[in-house]
């Protein structure tokens, strides 16, 4: 998820150097949602790690 966040982010900055504005709109758009998803899914894992069965 990180990856695909991180590859998003560099499509991002390759088009609003090129100037397409709205390419790179939508992927730092896109990077942002997945990282945000990323952090979701690694906070509940480690909350679910630190439990344990007694």
């Amino acid at each position: 998820m990180l990856r695909w966040a991180l590859i998003f982010l560099a499509v991002a900055v390759v088009a609003a150097i090129f100037g397409f504005s709205g390419v790179a709109g939508v992927a730092t758009n896109i990077a942002w949602v997945l990282f945000v998803v990323f952090l979701i899914l690694f906070v509940v894992s480690l909350i679910m790690g630190r439990r344990s069965t007694v």
